[in-house]
């Protein structure tokens, strides 16, 4: 079930009824459970049974780690916890992906191996309910939370719909308590909700699918080299595309979830005014990059073991992070180059971080401009089907492909150039400051405006109602 279809609409119109009428608190958080369930069971309704094993485990597990101080067998039941939420993720998303690497190393050794027909769905977000699940078991194995007193709370938080299928990845200290307590969302905690839904509908089906989602398809379609503007506007109109769908569905979630009187996490902080690498980390997939960085790169080391081991720890949690997008050496490639900058740019800012040359407004600016030029070419990778063709875009980038042929219409050289420029003053004049300050200093009459416009664009645009981008993953 999309965000962006009359389908939602309706099912959302009916859950947020039913949790504004006045039945007890246990009885609308059955009624959101049964709702989370619906919302998962439309895509493919077996699949409904892996997220109950990984409930039961992750919830037997935890009350058992919390009820012994033997460390041996707190080892053992963490262990399962892993094993069975790893093993179902590595099962249904790196099967096919191990058994092609296994035939290759085969062929290497001058062995004929047939790798078997795999005919295994991907369900659809379960990396993110996967390492929601494992944080829970995670927190309690390190101390850090006590387990759930509720199984009904604690399946409530693997589940709720807003945020099942695409993040945030909420951490069980953030969520479970709030579904503890009666929650009843305010007039304003509504209006809030509406209007974050309607931002983050018009930057998924306006921005990302309406205009941004041809050009890109029509560069990384291209079958022959493309031109060098061909090839940095397409790969610009990706990058605004993965933005604003992602980032679309994180608003839309939240806003959703506070209508129902919930908060979830900011998942995006105007990620391309970053300076930096680590800042673009601060600002990207937030939720994702907190729960690397707390479950993975701390655990391994962090930077208390040196240089070295940091940047082995750096491109470590990077690659894994890569890995964790897709089964396909294109994203493993895609973490490491954000590995090889982020350990690049401790370098620099050692030998240079405390000048005053390197503080100054411009050299800001241009450094924000090299980080986002930076990281279009990381995402090249990431939208490229195979390493020929994302290697062709390269070429064709830097000017190698002297034949490249151009594929974008004028009018879409001019949208595409338009929405990168718009998006990127955007993302600079909200560097500093949030959402609530901007709209607080708004005058209602131009919210309303504003409010108004995205509606109508969103009702009169022409889309196909595409899937978001991170349900892939």
């Amino acid at each position: 079930m999309l965000f962006n279809s009359l389908t939602f609409i309706v099912f959302f119109a009916i859950v947020l009824l039913l949790h504004h009428l006045p039945f007890s608190w246990r009885a609308k958080k059955r009624n959101l459970l049964i709702a989370s369930y619906l919302f998962y069971a439309a895509w493919n309704p077996p699949f409904i049974i892996l997220i109950w094993l990984s409930t039961l485990v992750d919830w037997h597990v935890a009350h058992q780690m919390h009820r012994t101080e033997h460390q041996a067998r707190r080892k053992r039941l963490l262990l399962i916890s892993i094993m069975v939420n790893l093993g179902i993720l590595g099962y249904f998303k790196y099967g096919d992906f191990l058994l092609q690497n296994w035939q290759s190393l085969m062929a290497t050794m001058g062995i004929d191996y047939v790798v078997p027909e795999w005919s295994i769905i991907l369900p659809v977000g379960i990396s993110f309910y996967t390492f929601q699940t494992m944080a829970y078991s995670l927190d309690v194995y390190f101390k850090r939370a006590e387990p759930s007193k509720h199984f009904l709370d604690f399946a409530l938080f693997v589940t709720f719909f807003p945020q099942l299928v695409a993040g945030p990845i909420v951490r069980p200290t953030h969520l479970i308590p709030q579904f503890e307590t009666v929650r009843k969302a305010s007039k304003k905690m509504l209006i809030w909700g509406l209007g974050l839904m309607t931002l983050g509908l018009f930057q998924k089906v306006v921005i990302a699918d309406g205009i941004l989602a041809t050009i890109a398809d029509d560069v990384y379609g291209a079958r022959d080299a493309v031109t060098t503007l061909d090839a940095w506007l397409g790969t610009f109109a990706f990058a605004g595309q993965i933005f604003s769908d992602f980032a679309g569905y994180s608003t839309t979630a939240i806003g959703i979830a506070l209508t129902l009187g919930f908060s979830l996490p900011s998942n995006f902080n105007y990620p391309y005014a970053a300076i930096g690498f680590s800042d673009f980390w601060r600002r990207w997939h937030i939720s994702l990059s907190t729960w690397l960085r707390d479950y993975l790169y701390i655990p391994l080391g962090g930077n208390r073991q040196g240089p070295v081991r940091t940047n082995i720890n750096l491109m470590l949690t990077m690659l894994l992070g890569g890995l964790w997008h897709g089964a396909s050496w294109t994203f493993v490639v895609w973490g490491g180059l954000h590995g090889i900058y982020l350990a690049m740019e401790r370098k620099c800012k050692n030998a240079w971080g405390q000048a005053d040359w390197v503080k100054k407004r411009l050299v800001q600016l241009l450094l924000g401009l090299l980080t986002y030029l930076l990281i279009n070419i990381t995402w090249v990778f990431f939208r490229a089907q195979s390493f020929p063709q994302a290697f062709g875009l390269i070429k064709s980038m830097f000017g190698m492909n002297g034949d490249g042929k151009p594929v974008l219409a004028t009018i879409y050289i001019i949208e595409v150039s338009v929405v990168t420029l718009v998006m990127l003053w955007v993302h600079w004049r909200m560097r500093n400051t949030s959402l609530e300050t901007v709209v607080a200093r708004t005058p209602w009459p131009l919210l309303g405006l504003i409010w108004g416009t995205m509606l109508f664009l969103i009702i009169i645009t022409q889309g196909s109602g595409d899937a978001f981008i991170y349900f892939q993953f």
